[in-house]
């Protein structure tokens, strides 16, 4: 009980230091209250309708997106708490999934939760919670941005490295979502009893985004497998590797979205059913490069014949 009132004076007294700050080019009362209401202290509920507000100002204006991380970052690189720490990246996440290019732009991050500690000795399972949450988005901003840069790049028609096909592109960037999903199936609580409302609703954020990932994996592979019979050695070997982890990684979710269902995670409940791969379409690969692989030599040893 003590903890929780010295928890909501550390909040209140925030706030009575922001109302009396005065409006700038660098600094916005309204933004830094709903930061501090979004990321409070309590961790038996959620500030949705601040959270929203946040939301809503980015999807406004593209102006809002610096003044916005920069009172979240000022507010994550002061704190020692889990629960501040936690809201602050899935309202980190819910800023990066606005669909307004800004956000694609958004480049490294301003804050580092790779190391971080609660002040509270007894809170090591949440903090790797937090810690691996942070990987992740780490991660995914770097990835958003890249993606951005090549888009970039090609809209201005300037060549950065030799050109690919599409196919090995397409290849590249799946490779690059199967890292992303990696990390994503490490960020679990790993005792039951340390769910409550607040990691709750992180999981859901991670279970929703999990989906997402994966079905642009298995629509990405879908169109490669189209192209089965007619992709040349290098691709074939870049596909195989992509179809041996995607065949992996789907047995490494189907367990994780069932440990879900067996903390109480509402949206692993209503997921669907996860695509695994066929045995198949990976031994038609591994028969293209053996065909290509003794064509090769094939030639070659004619080659050397003539010669």
């Amino acid at each position: 009980m003590l903890k929780r009132a010295s928890d909501a004076l550390k909040d209140a007294s925030s706030l009575f230091i922001v109302n009396w700050t005065p409006r700038s080019p660098y600094r916005n009362p309204d933004i830094e209250a709903a930061i501090i209401k979004a990321t409070s202290h309590d961790n038996s509920r959620i500030d949705y309708s601040s959270a929203q507000r946040i939301f809503a100002w980015i999807r406004v204006s593209s102006h809002y997106i610096r003044p916005i991380l920069s009172a979240l970052s000022t507010r994550m690189a002061k704190t020692r708490n889990w629960t501040v720490a936690l809201k602050g990246l899935m309202l980190l996440h819910g800023i990066l999934s606005c669909r307004v290019p800004a956000v694609q732009k958004i480049g490294p991050l301003p804050f580092d939760f790779s190391n971080f500690k609660d002040w509270n000795p007894n809170s090591c399972h949440h903090e790797a919670f937090v810690r691996a949450y942070y990987t992740y988005l780490h991660k995914k901003v770097s990835f958003m941005y890249q993606q951005d840069e090549k888009t970039g790049s090609l809209r201005k028609g300037i060549i950065q490295k030799p050109k690919q096909s599409p196919l090995m592109n397409n290849l590249g960037l799946l490779q690059n979502l199967q890292c992303l999903l990696d990390m994503l199936l490490e960020i679990k609580p790993r005792r039951e009893k340390l769910m409550n409302v607040l990691v709750l609703e992180a999981m859901d954020c991670i279970v929703i985004e999990i989906y997402d990932i994966y079905s642009r994996i298995c629509n990405g592979i879908a169109s490669v497998l189209i192209r089965l019979y007619s992709i040349e050695k290098t691709e074939a070997v870049t596909a195989f590797s992509v179809l041996q982890k995607a065949a992996a990684q789907a047995d490494v979710l189907s367990r994780y979205i069932e440990l879900c269902r067996v903390f109480g995670v509402a949206k692993a409940s209503e997921s669907p059913k996860i695509v695994h791969i066929h045995k198949d379409d990976i031994h038609a690969l591994e028969h293209i490069i053996y065909k290509v692989s003794n064509q090769q030599i094939t030639d070659r040893s004619i080659i050397f014949t003539r010669g």
